[in-house]
């Protein structure tokens, strides 16, 4: 039987509070007029967004995953605007991901954990704490949990009782996105209605109607030997997760479970930290170590295995199955040199984290146009990568993490049907960073399937490695 441990053996050291005893990143500049405290004492005060019982049954999930039996899908919109609380526009990011894991389930012939980025991605890491134009300075923009987009004074001032909009938002969305999935949605017995007009675009056409006609075909077969559908057991469990980078409303909603023992974060089941943010003696890494989620810290191209090696001692110092998610970021051009030491050296400390990809961040870039997009070919080829030099040191990738969205934009390059940068400015939508749209998340979700089967175990060092020019 799974049984949770503390996260912290004494309680006398960390509280919810304690984090503001170190220095803290990425944090607005509130005024000093007393709101930000009563902000957060009334934010306290209500009911959580999710239980200790959902949050300890991902941890199971995630262990398992750790194990090799399961897969995590990690995905959703880059930041979240209230405006954007919309049914059309959640049901649109719901059913990309129930379709995305239906392929990947089917293909990897596992079950799927699906995780989405939203009901509290309100908040964005900015790279300086002031934007200027015109000769005018203003605080950055740091999401609609903080201040406003538009450029003036009264907008981009932080206003801690956005926090409650922010709440409110996310509990309307996770309202909605628990009744769909509870109704059954995402017409999985009809894979042949999904939109995939895109294919005939593709050079791969022919395999992936195989697919859709493969899993249409076992979901009738399942119903004709079982007698009712399946969507019962394929829609259970979606969790959401969010980055928890303002500290005041996560503590807020970080509350002592008694009959589980220690505290959680009920912001979300799965927070996770950014890698500007997660310093060893910095405030999110202090607020994590003591909340009893699974958690997962973003690793990129400059992390060292041996600064790696003292986070996982901080952040999981029991070993407990399914605590900690590491989600490396490197880029396709630096993965090859930055990747098989972070992973040779966890493996032999004999460390037990689940290991997820994140192949969206490190290739961001700006094009002619003045847009910034990223290459679906980067993003398959950073997928590709990591697959291989998993393979080859012996470890598994058990996951990705994606920035896509369920509307139909051009902000992402390639695909099936081949976007050009003339095409980013038909309905490039994103505020913040660009995502894949339906298209290009359900045809790298088949990609996901083809490089998974191409990189056995056995296989001691891969040939795209070796292209790129990476040792191991």
């Amino acid at each position: 039987m799974f049984r949770p441990l503390s996260v912290v053996r004494n309680e006398d050291d960390w509280s919810p509070q304690t984090w503001q005893q170190r220095p803290a990143q990425q944090q607005p500049q509130y005024a000093a007029d007393g709101e930000l405290a009563k902000a957060t004492d009334r934010l306290a005060r209500l009911p959580p967004l999710v239980t200790s019982l959902e949050v300890l049954k991902l941890k199971r999930a995630l262990a398992e995953a750790q194990e090799g039996r399961r897969f995590l899908l990690h995905g959703g919109d880059c930041a979240e605007s209230f405006v954007d609380c919309t049914s059309e526009i959640i049901a649109n990011r719901l059913k990309v991901l129930l379709q995305m894991s239906i392929v990947l389930a089917h293909g990897l012939k596992q079950p799927v954990i699906r995780v989405g980025r939203f009901a509290g991605q309100y908040a964005k890491p900015r790279s300086s704490d002031e934007e200027t134009r015109d000769g005018v300075s203003l605080p950055s923009f740091r999401g609609d949990i903080v201040n406003g987009a538009d450029f003036d004074e009264a907008s981009r001032r932080p206003d801690p009782n956005r926090m409650f909009e922010a709440y409110a938002h996310s509990a309307l969305t996770l309202n909605f996105t628990r009744a769909m999935v509870d109704g059954g949605f995402g017409d999985i017995h009809h894979p042949e209605y999904w939109k995939l007009d895109w294919v005939e675009h593709s050079p791969r056409a022919i395999e992936y109607k195989r697919v859709v006609e493969e899993i249409a075909d076992s979901l009738r077969f399942m119903k004709t030997v079982g007698g009712q559908f399946v969507d019962s057991r394929m829609h259970t469990g979606f969790y959401t997760s969010h980055e928890a980078l303002l500290l005041p409303y996560e503590a807020a909603l970080t509350r002592r479970v008694p009959q589980r023992g220690g505290w959680f974060n009920l912001s979300t089941h799965l927070p996770w930290i950014g890698m500007r943010t997660a310093a060893l003696g910095g405030a999110h890494v202090e607020l994590f170590r003591g909340i009893g989620n699974p958690i997962a810290v973003k690793v990129g191209p400059t992390t060292k295995p041996d600064e790696l090696l003292r986070l996982i001692d901080v952040l999981n110092p029991y070993e407990e199955p399914g605590r900690l998610t590491l989600i490396t970021r490197m880029g396709k051009s630096r993965i090859a040199d930055a990747l098989p030491g972070l992973l040779k050296a966890v493996r032999q400390a004999g460390r037990r984290v689940l290991w997820v990809a994140d192949p969206m961040h490190g290739n961001t870039e700006s094009v002619g146009n003045g847009y910034k997009t990223r290459r679906f070919d980067n993003i398959r080829g950073e997928l590709d990568l990591a697959f291989d030099i998993h393979a080859a040191e012996g470890t598994r990738l058990g996951g990705v993490h994606l920035e896509l969205t369920g509307e139909d934009v051009t902000e992402c390059l390639g695909g099936a049907r081949d976007l050009a940068e003339a095409d980013l400015s038909r309905a490039y939508k994103t505020a913040v960073d660009p995502r894949l749209n339906y298209e290009q998340s359900l045809e790298l979700s088949m990609l996901i399937v083809s490089a998974s089967r191409a990189t056995p175990s056995t296989r001691p060092i891969a040939p795209r490695l070796q292209a790129m020019g990476g040792s191991l």
